[in-house]
């Protein structure tokens, strides 16, 4: 396997590192952020991570240390722009990102709506890339925005790309939240290889989603977003099946580069 190819692949799943308990913990803290959830008490932190809260005031304080994070309302504490480079850095290492950009950049001038890029992380579907239409629209979405897996379009089909055993653990959790429908669902998006969306993320917003074909590394989606009141039925089944065209072309370009 070439370095190209070691960099794109994930399949296998990390070891813990011995004797590093604590920093995991501190990088678990630290990584609890996001846009859903962009400040916390401490209290909030150490239910997340599991610590006793006068260890989390620990980690807290190192971070503030770092000027990672700082507390902004009394006893809340939010990540600072210290982290920002750091997301520049992994948009501009992201291989797949850049390989799939110019078909990304076609694909929305060819159907007229936004196309998205979207990486399975953990037990999130994180947006890598977006590529504006013309008729630009108020959307959500932006590099670095995530959704939990089995939420819209996307979530669901990366959810049913995951091998059996991880989409069953991960199922059973999503389905005590939300219900047995979303395991019907995510039956369905891999069965037909797509998966749609209308307003579930976004009002008035329909979404689809088909798989990036595999070639080892991450999985990932390529995703449609379009208002519903300007896009038909006709227009719909045609979106699906351009995508999987789009999608097979990344994945050629991909398999080249990994050679």
């Amino acid at each position: 396997m070439t370095p190209a190819a070691r960099s794109l692949d994930s399949t296998a799943p990390p070891k813990r590192t011995p004797g590093a308990s604590s920093s995991r913990k501190v990088l678990q803290l630290l990584l609890s952020f996001s846009e859903r959830r962009w400040d916390a008490s401490v209290a909030e932190l150490a239910a997340r991570i599991g610590t006793p809260v006068a260890t989390t005031y620990r980690y807290v304080a190192l971070l503030k240390e770092l000027q990672l994070l700082e507390e902004g309302k009394t006893g809340r504490y939010h990540v600072t722009s210290q982290v920002m480079p750091l997301a520049r850095a992994a948009q501009l290492a992201n291989d797949l990102a850049r390989l799939a950009r110019p078909s990304m950049e076609e694909a929305a001038r060819d159907l007229g709506e936004t196309v998205l890029l979207f990486q399975h992380f953990g037990d999130s579907a994180v947006c890598a890339d977006r590529v504006e239409c013309e008729r630009a629209m108020r959307f959500t979405f932006q590099p670095g925005h995530s959704v939990p897996l089995g939420t819209g379009a996307s979530g669901k089909m990366l959810l049913a790309m995951l091998p059996e055993g991880e989409r069953e653990r991960r199922l059973s959790s999503i389905v005590q939240r939300r219900g047995p429908s979303v395991r019907e669902e995510v039956k369905r998006a891999g069965a037909n290889r797509y998966s749609v969306s209308w307003g579930e993320l976004d009002d008035g917003v329909w979404s689809c989603s088909v798989p990036i074909p595999s070639t080892g590394h991450r999985p990932a989606v390529l995703t449609l977003a379009a208002p519903a009141t300007r896009i038909g039925d006709d227009a719909k089944r045609a979106a699906i099946v351009a995508l999987q065209s789009y999608a097979s072309r990344i994945h050629r370009a991909v398999s080249s580069f990994s050679l």
